[in-house]
């Protein structure tokens, strides 16, 4: 409901349409991959008018205008529409280090003619959920969603991997082969 208020108040408010990229929960609950409630929509990127991928460190004006009209009317917080997850984009990483594929998999929803939601894939939501879920250092909403997500070894070691590249300390990839062995999947960290 939030998305689709945003989409018709962006059609007063721009000429093109706004591509997002959205990861975490409301794009797990938009793809039907996990049935839970959230509270906010998480931007990792947004897509140029040729589909080409925008980093998202900051957002439209327009956008930011209409989110803010949402959170009032709808009584969300503040920063349900954010860009928090927006550092996992970075241009000096190999697929500006997002998962490869990932543009290839997004699912596209439009909201009106002026906003379009390109949800991210369940393989690249384990990704991102894995990275999470390590971040925090312990039970989350995050672990949660990766063991909801029912990823098989391979799946994981190959999270592993980008993972590693989005911190590649051995302090992280510690915490991160430690988690893994406490939460059932003790063969994939040996694999690390």
């Amino acid at each position: 409901m939030a998305l689709k208020t945003t989409g018709a108040l962006l059609e007063d408010l721009v000429d093109t349409p706004i591509n997002i990229i959205v990861c975490g929960g409301s794009s797990l609950i938009a793809t039907g991959l996990v049935n839970r409630t959230t509270k906010d929509v998480d931007i990792v990127a947004m897509l140029d008018s040729n589909e080409k991928l925008v980093e998202a460190q900051s957002l439209p004006e327009a956008l930011l205008q209409a989110a803010s009209q949402v959170a009032a009317s709808m009584q969300l917080p503040d920063s349900w529409l954010n860009n928090g997850p927006r550092s996992i984009v970075n241009k000096h990483l190999p697929n500006f280090g997002l998962p490869e594929g990932l543009l290839q998999r997004i699912k596209k929803q439009t909201y009106g003619t002026k906003f379009n939601v390109y949800f991210i894939d369940r393989i690249d939501q384990i990704y991102f959920k894995l990275f999470a879920a390590v971040d925090l250092g312990g039970p989350s909403r995050h672990l949660d969603d990766l063991n909801a997500l029912s990823p098989n070894d391979d799946e994981l070691i190959a999270a592993a991997q980008w993972v590693k590249i989005q911190d590649p300390s051995e302090s992280f990839s510690e915490m991160m082969k430690t988690m893994l062995r406490m939460t059932g999947y003790e063969r994939v960290a040996e694999k690390l």
